[in-house]
């Protein structure tokens, strides 16, 4: 916990779950309160709880939000199976919120898909709580659920010739996502010493437009945030593409081309979405707009 408050990560989530062995949650929770009282700078503050189904969930949120809610941002919520866990959560919260003074509403939510039963109800738990910010795909109990044959979390099962083994579980986490206004964070990737692994599940998750990446181990994030960072290249072409359809927009064309590309209103949108990135990255202009001659 000390040495992840100066690594460069945007989200430090303390854990209570999968971490944590049966017999020092008690003490655990304890460690997580004093940590949340230390200077973590700006980044997202999260616990992740035990899941609902265990003896130790409600006295991990009780707890912690009575001692420390006022440091934290979002709770992680494990295993989340259908949206009556998240309404349990949500319910608490509000109590213990009103409980010890803090504005009701101010604790997130991050759902974590785990298993078949979560994913085959995602589009109900993405909307089950005003508090959700982000469905978060688990990788090693959703590979478990399903029997996949393999023993590396977030790595394609040896064997597998049908491309990406986690495509479909991707793709409906991100729908379901979306059409609530959620982030989409991916899993780990367990193997930290396979950096070019690593590397390849990051670039999928963020081509198909996921948020971020959960990392393990220190070493794990400078490669995660180049893969989700957007290129210079690309951050220029996007700011170039907004630039040009407000130059043609405002002279009463709804499409237009640059350079050789057809640019319209679903253009521009792509492009919000790149250029939102690269701010947040801290990248700064290398190019401009040219009018056309005449």
């Amino acid at each position: 916990m000390e040495k992840a408050r100066g690594l460069p990560a945007d989200e430090v989530f303390l854990d209570l779950e999968d971490a944590v062995a049966p017999a020092a949650k008690a003490d655990a929770r304890t460690q997580v309160t004093e940590a949340l009282r230390a200077d973590w700078g700006t980044k997202i503050m999260a616990v992740r709880v035990n899941d609902t189904s265990t003896a130790w969930a409600y006295r991990d949120v009780v707890e912690i939000v009575e001692q420390a809610g006022d440091r934290l941002d979002v709770i992680v919520l494990p295993k989340v199976r259908g949206p009556r866990d998240i309404a349990w959560l949500d319910l608490l919260l509000g109590q213990i919120e009103l409980a010890v003074g803090l504005e009701p509403g101010t604790i997130g939510i991050e759902a974590q898909i785990e298993d078949a039963a979560g994913l085959a109800l995602v589009d109900e738990i993405a909307a089950a709580s005003a508090r959700l910010e982000a469905l978060v795909f688990g990788p090693a109990d959703f590979m478990a659920s399903l029997g996949m044959r393999s023993l590396t979390v977030g790595a394609q099962p040896a064997g597998y010739a049908g491309g990406d083994a986690f495509h479909y579980a991707h793709l409906r986490i991100l729908v379901a996502a979306r059409a609530h206004g959620l982030q989409a964070i991916d899993g780990p990737f367990a193997a930290i010493e396979d950096v070019a692994g690593l590397q390849r599940s990051a670039a999928s998750a963020a081509a198909l437009g996921y948020d971020g990446k959960w990392v393990i181990h220190p070493g794990q994030i400078d490669t995660v945030n180049a893969e989700f960072s957007p290129s210079q290249a690309d951050y220029d072409r996007a700011e170039l593409l907004l630039e040009a359809y407000d130059y043609y927009t405002e002279r009463g064309r709804g499409a237009a081309t640059l350079d050789g590309e057809m640019i319209d209103e679903a253009s521009r949108k792509l492009a919000l979405t790149a250029v939102a990135r690269g701010r947040a990255a801290g990248l700064s202009r290398t190019s401009r707009f040219e009018p056309p001659a005449g």
